[in-house]
């Protein structure tokens, strides 16, 4: 064989195999981009897709914005942790645009990196919050056309990573005395969203829902049974509806009493089976909805957009109250809700990932700051021990901190602040 001829079957054998191995990259690019071209309907509900309600707010006043670096920070911890829908709660401060753009170059600097959002649209009545006006609840606030139409721009420039918008964080329950809307309002918006999904204005599967209180959704009281809510539910692509045991351990405490057939058990074992009564509690409200939904001709999906559990009090629920308050309580709820739904395929966006200390700012003990699995001292709670322990954190910073375990690990430190359950207070 002359050398021409070996040249040429070398320079041959060459281009094939470098076509092989380009065509078998462009394969693999093809297969990961498919698989993340998912929509609502394929990861609600979906184990492999854990969700959690996420504010990256580490200061006493949401105007102190978190950066880039640190919304980038927090999304690697989620990611670690198998978290992979985020829920946000409103547009009008900066933080939800700068998350799309974080998971944004996160996703462009790793293709396998994935995050989607529901994107929360806040919507409010008429002198919300206003202490010198009266509010008008059947009249809505002048921000929500601009809370709504920056929802949809995002919702445009990112619709490979915002898969759902809510419309409404518990706007129509009517303890939310401040700022709750009729049903009629939450309708209206919903209904505008869905015609711009018909009209090719927003992708048609992304999904439009409302996330509220289990009552607003008819799981409780009748007064919400109203044709507006019929009307709503059938507008909605899937039902978000919220539970929370921990606050109804005050304001409802028949579930959180100790039977007088427990008072033989050891303190550890009526807090076990306390827990065991709040998460039956989550199921109970959870089927009041199942219930009202099928007795109005709904067939839709039900998942639950916000349940959670604090693990500091100084007030209602603390030690001079109900006693709900510790990070063993917390922990044995977060793998409770878990594992039942992921059992039941339903999406549960737990409240939530980080302690945030501007829901409370004037009250450093206040619950509503304490309902993060991560504290601010960037100290797994109790919930996420074993996560610490699987190393599942290595290398993961947050705030220039390593993730490490409240208590410095001690159960036994822990159990000190754990009381049984009490119900026997007084109550405002």
């Amino acid at each position: 064989m002359n050398k021409n001829i070996k040249l040429a079957i070398y320079v041959f054998s060459m281009l094939l195999i470098f076509s092989c191995h380009n065509s078998k990259k462009d394969t693999n690019e093809k297969t990961v981009k498919e698989e993340h071209n998912v929509n609502a309907k394929d990861i609600l509900g979906n184990p492999e897709y854990l969700a959690i309600s996420y504010g990256g707010y580490r200061q006493k006043k949401r105007e102190v914005q978190p950066t880039l670096t640190e919304l980038k920070e927090d999304m690697k911890i989620l990611s670690a942790m198998g978290v992979k829908i985020l829920r946000t709660y409103n547009v009008h401060f900066d933080q939800a645009a700068n998350l799309l753009k974080a998971i944004d170059e996160l996703k462009q600097d790793d293709s396998s990196f994935e995050m989607y959002v529901m994107l929360g649209i806040w919507i409010d009545c008429k002198n919300a919050f206003n202490w010198e006006a009266t509010q008008d609840h059947n009249k809505e606030s002048e921000r929500n056309p601009v809370e709504v139409n920056t929802a949809v721009e995002l919702a445009k420039q990112y619709p490979d990573i915002v898969k759902i918008l809510a419309v409404g964080n518990e706007a129509m329950v009517k303890w939310a005395t401040s700022y709750y809307v009729e049903p009629w309002i939450i309708l209206k918006w919903v209904n505008h969203l869905q015609d711009l999904k018909k009209q090719g204005d927003l992708p048609a599967d992304l999904w439009i829902t409302s996330s509220d209180d289990y009552s607003s959704w008819g799981g409780g009281d009748t007064v919400y049974h109203t044709e507006d809510l019929k009307k709503l539910a059938n507008a909605v692509d899937y039902i978000s509806m919220h539970t929370y045991a921990y606050h109804n351990s005050h304001y409802n405490p028949a579930f959180w009493k100790v039977p007088d057939n427990e008072n033989k058990l050891s303190d550890k074992e009526k807090i076990d089976a306390a827990m065991l009564r709040a998460l039956n509690f989550a199921k109970m409200q959870y089927e009041g909805v199942v219930s009202y939904m099928d007795s109005i001709g709904i067939d839709k999906p039900i998942h639950i957009g916000e349940t959670g559990w604090a693990s500091i009090s100084d007030g209602h629920y603390g030690k001079n109250g109900s006693r709900a308050t510790d990070e063993y309580k917390q922990g044995l709820y977060y793998k409770h809700i878990r594992e039942w739904t992921n059992k039941e395929n339903i999406s549960c966006f737990y409240f939530e990932a980080f302690d945030e200390q501007w829901k409370d700012a004037e009250n450093e003990m206040g619950s509503e700051n304490h309902f993060g699995l991560i504290n601010l001292k960037s100290e797994a709670k109790y919930p996420l021990w074993s996560l610490v322990d699987d190393d599942i954190f290595e290398a993961l910073t947050r705030d220039g901190k390593p993730i490490t375990k409240s208590y410095n690990g001690n159960l036994e430190e822990l159990m000190k602040d754990v009381l049984v359950p009490n119900t026997d207070y007084p109550r405002d």
